[in-house]
């Protein structure tokens, strides 16, 4: 699918990522606060945003007429499974690592798209994209070198994990085109009712289930219909770089919530990802105005033959 070049439509893509990036900023605070064992809490968190899809899907197609399809066709399945297995590998390494290296991990996302865009859609990444993508593969190798002598390095693999399969579902939803909005939302049931079968002998155990019944039935849902429609307007590395808000943001909730402080050397990575990351959007942004005032000028003065 080409790159839509109508700038109204590219904003409305910015303001869908963004929103989706902020809400998914709080979901790992949510989890920490609601204290409980990680499958409890994967059937709980998954299986609401799962409710939550399926009343907001009736509501269209039954209330307002608006004939919406849940996982368009056999890519929607394949976007689906991908979304399933992020379900556990991400909730993996909540609870095996630090919140600061799950999401500086996770920030690699967008660089894992640019690389699977520019082999499976032929968009291929400008000499700063990957000149960034130089800079967070040492950024990440620092981290999961803390990982490593720290013992989270089983956690650290997992936010890896997670990270590539979020790469592979933007990728696989830019290069369809389809309304992928629900696809997010109706995979977590797949992940919850593995998590069923995996719960504690005592059951369900969640010392505060107010803080996941929330983040399941609002935050959650809200997120990933927002970056799973972000696709549609813009580049599958575009959207991968609004999960840096939350890279920004859930350590900062979490240091101020649980005083949990990353090391040094964690920061030291995540502060390298951050600022070639950022470095990498103020560049796009000024290529993009440039390109915007050259089509001006070319349609102010056209080429005649």
């Amino acid at each position: 699918m080409p790159l839509t070049s109508d700038p109204a439509l590219h904003r409305k893509g910015l303001i869908i990522t963004a929103i989706g990036g902020l809400a998914l900023s709080f979901d790992i605070p949510l989890i920490r606060s609601a204290d409980g064992d990680v499958w409890s809490m994967v059937a709980v968190r998954n299986i609401s945003v799962f409710a939550v899809a399926i009343a907001l899907w009736a509501g269209l197609n039954f209330v307002l007429r608006r004939r919406t399809v849940l996982v368009p066709g056999r890519i929607g399945l394949l976007i689906g499974l991908c979304y399933a297995i992020n379900g556990l590998t991400f909730m993996l390494a909540v609870f095996n690592t630090t919140t600061a290296n799950v999401v500086f991990i996770l920030a690699f996302t967008s660089m894992f798209a640019a690389v699977l865009s520019w082999i499976f859609l032929g968009e291929r990444p400008a000499n700063a994209t990957l000149l960034t993508m130089a800079a967070m593969v040492a950024g990440v190798l620092l981290i999961v070198h803390d990982g490593l002598s720290s013992g989270n390095l089983f956690g650290d693999a997992m936010a890896a994990c997670s990270a590539l399969l979020l790469a592979i579902a933007l990728t696989l939803s830019r290069r369809s085109g389809a309304d992928m909005g629900f696809v997010p939302l109706v995979a977590a049931a797949l992940s919850g009712v593995v998590a069923l079968f995996l719960l504690p002998p005592g059951g369900v155990s969640i010392v505060e289930p107010a803080y996941i019944l929330f983040n399941g039935l609002v935050l959650l849902p809200l997120a990933f219909w927002c970056l799973a429609t972000g696709p549609r307007y813009l580049s599958a590395p575009e959207v991968g770089m609004f999960y840096l808000v939350e890279t920004v943001l859930a350590p900062i909730w979490v240091w101020i919530v649980f005083s949990e402080t990353p090391s040094r050397q964690t920061l030291a990575g995540g502060s390298i990802l951050i600022l070639a990351l950022l470095a990498h959007s103020l560049w796009q942004m000024r290529a993009k105005a440039r390109a915007a005032r050259e089509g001006d000028t070319a349609a102010e003065f056209p080429v005649t033959g």
